[in-house]
Parts: C-alpha cells; sequence; structure tokens
C-alpha cells in the first residue's frame, strides 16, 4: 500500500447550509439531543412504564418507551445513589454515543450550556470507574466478581470501546481531556489483559467496536499500544481453538442473554453469528449479525490504512463487494431476518421479514467512509449515499420524536399485530427502545456528517455527497475554500464555486443511476473529460470565483432486481435521484399488493413543498387488483381477474411512518 496524504474534513470545518440536511441537523442538535438527554436521564416529559427487561425483543418499542436507568447506573456505580442496575448489559453505550453526538455538535457549534452538562457528566463517570481502571456500570453493580469472564455476550469492550470514541471526540471538540485520561486508564487495563503474550487472556469482542475506537484513541493519543491492541483484536477472530468455546466452559455453560437465545444465549448462534468462525482475512462473505460485521470491517480498515496492510484491505474490499453486489436492499438497508439481527445468504432479501437495522446502515456509512479513504472510489459513495438518504433516515420521523429499529420495504399493520413472525416490523416509529442502539447512533452519524461529505487525497478534493455547504479544507500543500449550492436531493442541479487561488483537483462523483447522462460546465464551457473510477475529475490552476456546475439525471427511473431475488420477480421499484420511492396507504388507499404498475405508464415528478416538510411526489397511472365478488371461497378456479384504474402516488421511502398507521411497499407488481 502507498502512504499518501487522505484526510476528511474537521466537522467545524464544513458548514451546512441549505436544504434536507440543513433542517435535520438542526433538528438533530435542538431537538433530538435534548430530548435524548431527558430519556437517558429519565425525566423526558411522558412518564415511562417500568417494563421488565426480561421480557422485550430487542427492536420492540412503543408510544411511551422504556426507562432508560443511564444516566442512574452510572450513578449508582459511583456511590452518588442506591439501587440497581436496570437495562440492556450494554446500556452505558447509549450515554457514550449521545456525549460522542455533543461532541460533534459542540465542534460545529459551542455552547457552554451544553458543554457543562457534559463536564458534570463526565465527573459521574470518573466517580463510576474502579481504582484499575475498570469501567461497566453492569458488572460494577451486579458481578463485579465476572468482569472479562463473558466476551461472548456481555458487550464490556463495545461498551468500552463507544466511551473511548465519545473521549475522542470530546478532546477534539474542546481541548478538555478528563474523559481521555479515565478512557485511557481502561485501555491500558484492557491492554494489560489482552494480548498474545502468556499471562494475556487470547480473546476478542464478542460485539466488534473497540477495534476502530482504539484507533482514534491512537491518533488522540500517539500511544502506539493502542494501534497495536487493535491490529491484535482484529488477527486473534477466528483462530482456534475458539476463544467463546473456551469461555463457554470455564464459566458452566451459564447464559446472560439465555431468554432472548435459548439455550445459551448468544453462544447458541454459532461462530458465524460474531464473525469468528474464520480469520478476517479469510472471510469472503459478512456472516451472522449485521451490525458487528460493519463495525469488524471499519476497524479493519483503519487498522489496515495504518499498519500499510494490503492484504487485510483487500479481504474488506472483497466482503464490500459481496454485500452490495447479493446481500444489500434497494433502500441500503442490511440484515435479512430478525432471528439474530443477520445477514443470511446470497439473494435473500425478503421485504416483509426484513431486518435492516437503523444502526447497520449507520455502520455501512462507517465502513464506506473508511473504504473511500482506503481508494476513492465512486461505487463506494454511492453505496454510502443509498443507505444515508433511504435507510438512516427513514431511521426517524420527520420531527425528531421517534425512531425505527427495523427499516421494511413492505409492511401491512394487521399482519404485524397478529403473526408473530412479524412483530419486528412496525407500521410506526416508537418513541424509544428497551434495547436503544439506534437513536444515539443516528445522532452521532448526523452531527458528524460532515466528515463524510469529502475525502481529500494529496491535493485532490473528491466530493462524495452533495449538500449545499461551504468548507474550509486542508490540502497537501495548501488550504482551500468552496461552497456547494444544491437543492439535492430533490433538483439534480450542483453549483461549486472555488473561493482559492491555485492549482488543485475538485473530483466530482458521478453516481450511477446518472453515468449516462450528466453535464458539467466550468465557467459555462462544457467539461469532456472521462469518468475515472466513478468521479469526474477536474484539475486546474483554479482562480478565486471560478464556478463548477453539475447536472445530473433527475428523471424517476424504474429499478428491477436480479431475478435471483425471488422475492422481486415480476415487480418493480420507482428511485429518482439518489432517493428510493414507495407507496403508502395514506395516498393509495388499502390493499397495496394488489397493485400493478404498467411497463408503458409514465412516471411524472411534481413538488410537494408543503407535503412531509417538503418532497417531490412521483405520479403514475397504474391498476388495482379487485377483490373477487361474492365469493367467500380461498381458493378458486378459471376465475376472470378484473382490475380497476387507479392514480397512484409514490412518496420517497424516507418520509414513510409520518402519517399514522399505514401499509407501505416498496417494490410493486409490473403488469
Amino acid at each position: 500500500m502507498k502512504k499518501q496524504y487522505v484526510t476528511t474534513p474537521n466537522i467545524d470545518e464544513v458548514s451546512i447550509t441549505s436544504g434536507l440536511f440543513a433542517r435535520i441537523s438542526k433538528l438533530v442538535k435542538e431537538q433530538v439531543l435534548p430530548c435524548q438527554w431527558e430519556i437517558l436521564n429519565d425525566t423526558a416529559k411522558d412518564a415511562v412504564p417500568d417494563h421488565s427487561i426480561e421480557n422485550f425483543s430487542v427492536a420492540e418499542g412503543n408510544d411511551e418507551g422504556y426507562p432508560s436507568h443511564c444516566i442512574a447506573n452510572f450513578k449508582i456505580a459511583a456511590g452518588l445513589e442506591k439501587g440497581d442496575f436496570y437495562g440492556m448489559v450494554f446500556q452505558d453505550s447509549d450515554l457514550a454515543k449521545w456525549l460522542e453526538a455533543v461532541s460533534y455538535r459542540l465542534m460545529s457549534d459551542p455552547n457552554e450550556e451544553l458543554e457543562k452538562i457534559v463536564d458534570e457528566t463526565i465527573d459521574i463517570i470518573g466517580k463510576a470507574q474502579q481504582e484499575d481502571g475498570y469501567l461497566n456500570t453492569y458488572f460494577t453493580i451486579r458481578e463485579p466478581q465476572n468482569r472479562f469472564t463473558n466476551l461472548c455476550e456481555c458487550h464490556e469492550l463495545y461498551c468500552a470501546g463507544h466511551m473511548m470514541e465519545a473521549a475522542a471526540a470530546y478532546y477534539k471538540a474542546t481541548g478538555k481531556d478528563k474523559l481521555l485520561k479515565i478512557m485511557c486508564r481502561m485501555a491500558d487495563l484492557i491492554d494489560a489483559s489482552f494480548g498474545p503474550e502468556e499471562n494475556k487472556r487470547h480473546g476478542y469482542p464478542g460485539h466488534e467496536e473497540i477495534e476502530l475506537a482504539l484507533v482514534k484513541m491512537y491518533k488522540a493519543t500517539k500511544e502506539e499500544r493502542y494501534l497495536k491492541l487493535a491490529k491484535y483484536f482484529i488477527d486473534e477472530r477466528g483462530k482456534t481453538p475458539y476463544y467463546f468455546d473456551i469461555e463457554f466452559e470455564k464459566r458452566n455453560h451459564a447464559s446472560h442473554f439465555s431468554y432472548l437465545y435459548p439455550p445459551y444465549g448468544m453462544y447458541s448462534n454459532g461462530p458465524k453469528y460474531e464473525q469468528y468462525h474464520l480469520p478476517i482475512r479469510e472471510q469472503k462473505t459478512f456472516e451472522g449479525h449485521s451490525v458487528r460485521c460493519m463495525y469488524m470491517a471499519s476497524g479493519a480498515i483503519d487498522v489496515a490504512r495504518l499498519t500499510e496492510d494490503k492484504e487485510l484491505l483487500d479481504a474488506c474490499k472483497g466482503l464490500y463487494q459481496n454485500m452490495v453486489q447479493k446481500r444489500m436492499y434497494l433502500t441500503g438497508g442490511i440484515g435479512s431476518t430478525p432471528k439474530a439481527e443477520m445477514f443470511t445468504s446470497d439473494y435473500d432479501l425478503p421485504n416483509d421479514m426484513v431486518y435492516g437495522e437503523t444502526c447497520a446502515s449507520v455502520g455501512v456509512m462507517f465502513f464506506t467512509k473508511r473504504l473511500l479513504e482506503a481508494e476513492q472510489n465512486g461505487d463506494y459513495a454511492d453505496t454510502m449515499e443509498r443507505a444515508l438518504y433511504n435507510t438512516c433516515l427513514a431511521g426517524m420521523s420527520l420531527d425528531g420524536k421517534s425512531f425505527f429499529y427495523v427499516n421494511p420495504l413492505e409492511v401491512d399493520p394487521v399482519i404485524s399485530r397478529e403473526n408473530p413472525d412479524r412483530a419486528h416490523v412496525l407500521p410506526v416509529r416508537p418513541a424509544w427502545f428497551g434495547c436503544a442502539c439506534c437513536p444515539p447512533n443516528l445522532s452521532r452519524m448526523i452531527t458528524s456528517l460532515p466528515e463524510y461529505m469529502y475525502t481529500i487525497c494529496n491535493n485532490e478534493i473528491y466530493v462524495n455527497l452533495y449538500i449545499a455547504n461551504k468548507a474550509k479544507l486542508q490540502l497537501k500543500d495548501q488550504t482551500v475554500d468552496i461552497e456547494v449550492q444544491t437543492e439535492y436531493p430533490y433538483k439534480g442541479k450542483i453549483n461549486l464555486t472555488a473561493e482559492t487561488e491555485g492549482k488543485y483537483a475538485v473530483c466530482l462523483r458521478i453516481p450511477s443511476w446518472s453515468r449516462e447522462k450528466w453535464k458539467a460546465q466550468i465557467n459555462f464551457f462544457e467539461v469532456s473529460q472521462a469518468v475515472e473510477n466513478g468521479f469526474l475529475h477536474l484539475e486546474r490552476t483554479w482562480k478565486k470565483g471560478d464556478k463548477v456546475t453539475l447536472e445530473l439525471d433527475f428523471e424517476p427511473k424504474r429499478i428491477y432486481a436480479n431475478p435471483l431475488v425471488s422475492k422481486d420477480v415480476g415487480k418493480v421499484a420507482v428511485q429518482c435521484g439518489p432517493l428510493v420511492y414507495c407507496l403508502e396507504e395514506a395516498d393509495n388507499g388499502k390493499g397495496l399488493q394488489r397493485i400493478y404498475l404498467p411497463k408503458d405508464a409514465g412516471l411524472k415528478l411534481a413538488e410537494k413543498p408543503e407535503k412531509l416538510m417538503g418532497i417531490n411526489e412521483i405520479y403514475a397511472k397504474g391498476y388495482r387488483l379487485k377483490t373477487l365478488e361474492n365469493s367467500q371461497e380461498l381458493y378458486v378456479e378459471n376465475t376472470k381477474w378484473n382490475y380497476e384504474l387507479v392514480n397512484l402516488t409514490f412518496i420517497p421511502y424516507y418520509t414513510w411512518a409520518n402519517r399514522g398507521e399505514n401499509e407501505m411497499t416498496v417494490w410493486i407488481h409490473e403488469k
């Protein structure tokens, strides 16, 4: 691997100025984060019932939500309050992700009052830390004698990793190192406990996360041991004898999650579930829990880049190709089954049984960002964009008050209520979850979005995402100011103005859906360069005020799945720009599975600024298969089917479930 100057901008170097993400970023900063803080403190406006933590599905939720008890757990562990631990064993991570999201918010928009809240919270975290550096409220309160004895299930390293990410982010945002020092003590304890040496545990996390967190700690502190430990966890995974087999026998087959995964908890799901079936370098397909896969690959790419490990990087690139070609939904969702939130097999992409966890698509963002840092290929940015504009955005209601854990492509509310196999497929977003990993994960991704918009390689600016912004970008040899103006994702015209003189390259992504039809100009003169690896490279000596205009193809398009995706044979979906569209009952009535879109039906795009906080709708003429008249028979012979002509209205997928309980479908029969 050739070492180059590759970086992404700091959050305070990119200001999102207008459009969809200006609204969403403001919503998260001003409403979502304060609301989540109240939930973490159990002071939310609506009192929440005391649900039994042993009796819910991880994706279950309701309008009132679940109590968090997260801050209370830290206060109890710190000796500031009396009580018992409540919540999932990894409840600490909810606070860590919130702290990280707030840190990113402080980078772009300093706020003394918010900073004070964080400082006071860090004081509590410090008091909860044990003398030897150990930090985990569950084990401190409930099982201090069992630390590091059930890595397979109990997420100690996962929680530590999330708090390390928060510590690195807060240090970068404020220069304050108290949380960083707290997590250095925890990292030092983990380093003293795990490794290849004879007197250490030869283990690795059940839920990957600490690998990429240790890399951030290494970057913040320059402590080489942290990078070495991250590499150890990556390389040790999959070696035989399996560490979790040894651990399982040592604890006499005891399980923390037997109520969710009988009889032996997460261990019952087998080696593929936690990606230890093979060393990472030998894995050809993502297997098991989809979020863990994304975190594993993200950490592996970080390690590969820093240690110049081409073999490890190539393995991650191979895993990516299998995922996008055979195991990813049109919406950028991953994870085909509610059984252990897992990938299944190639082309197994059911629409009504899908899991498509919000966290998994946030993980796709992490993964593709790192791939773009390793190799500037527009395909990675296309996948990032697909996940961002569809599944990630669908994970939160338009008002920021409720969230999806599962993101289906087909919903019938009656079936969701009555069929226990579809209980995870909710027709409305709950306010909170017993397992609340997704809401704060989405918050930290949105508040850190400037890091995803550009990749800088030497003196080349790669524009990954088209979001209106002003940016000050640190190139290898100079600092460059640019401004992007656009109404993307609802219009395909992007205007970029160079505000700095000098010789450098601006590389504009030409999305795969627009490769056959696009136009670019510099100062109104047409550009004729070829697209290379998905990017249009515009290298020249720029003058202040030079303008680049890119026009992409924003005609609505029909999308078809590979015939090997059996659930989508004979069906069609509609996409415009990066947005996948869907039919919803509120616009089209009941019986969406009886709707047909003719092959020759025109697709008309219409602006609707007053609807769903501003969208484009797509209209088409279609047919609805009529139900059988005067017949109570379930199966019939020689029936002549009758169709009625209907006007179809498609809305962006991310906006569904914002108008009450509804049927919804992405894939439609074609006639």
